[in-house]
């Protein structure tokens, strides 16, 4: 779909009578990396699964864009789609976009997998993230797709637009945004996360009115994949 001369490629399945889930990926990835959060919803849920302009089959940002400018075009996308109270489930980069969107629209629930609050240091994410897939258990077994496609449009070739809007986005402060989410939050974070702090996590929690904190103990930045059953339950629940 075209937005304001940004074309943003994204999944439409599912009940489209029934609540819409919004899923959000991480910085460096693509609508692959949620879709298997989607599947088990698609006989109750609309699923609305997004590629951010940069990432997977959405191209670069004409200009630099910061965590507003990216929930700038995801509200006007969902406008598009006739979209109201979506549930919104974000990883990361994601869930900092899910906070953003969620402190100025009115949605129903919202599920924040290992959202940064503010700026953390970001130098060598692909390898990263790739070191940290090695370490899930069963990573194998999940057909292939993360690995085929984790980082697949980050800094990998990044131009000197995607490079800005790194910068732009990894730095901006979220604690003023946090407070103002009405709606109920349930936060899962793994406490061997070495891409965000622990206190972020805390804080979040303290900031946002509702908000109930998941930790899985034993787990990383992709603490959601390493328990993909257990998050699933844990939606299901949560949305019911």
């Amino acid at each position: 779909m075209n937005i304001n001369g940004q074309y943003i490629n994204y999944l439409d399945y599912g009940d489209k009578n029934k609540d819409a889930i919004v899923l959000l990926h991480g910085w460096g990835q693509n609508i692959e990396m949620m879709q298997m959060l989607g599947e088990p919803f698609k006989n109750d849920h609309r699923i609305i699964i997004v590629d951010f302009p940069g990432f997977g089959q959405s191209p670069e940002p004409k200009e630099v864009m910061n965590v507003d400018g990216y929930t700038s075009l995801i509200e006007k996308l969902l406008k598009k789609l006739n979209v109201t109270k979506p549930i919104l489930v974000g990883h990361s980069f994601g869930g900092r976009v899910s906070v953003k969107y969620a402190s100025r629209n009115d949605v129903k629930k919202v599920i924040l997998l290992s959202p940064a609050l503010r700026g953390h240091d970001k130098k060598g994410l692909k390898t990263k993230i790739l070191k940290l897939l090695k370490k899930v258990p069963g990573i194998n077994k999940l057909e292939g797709w993360a690995k085929n496609h984790i980082g697949s449009r980050d800094y990998k070739a990044a131009s000197p637009v995607m490079k800005q809007v790194l910068v732009e986005t990894v730095n901006e402060d979220l604690s003023n945004d946090a407070k103002k989410i009405k709606a109920p939050v349930i936060l899962i974070y793994g406490d061997m996360d070495s891409e965000v702090p622990e206190e972020d996590t805390k804080e979040y929690e303290r900031l946002i009115p509702d908000c109930g904190l998941i930790l899985y103990e034993g787990c990383t930045h992709y603490a959601y994949l390493e328990r993909l059953n257990q998050t699933v339950n844990i939606i299901r629940n949560f949305i019911k």
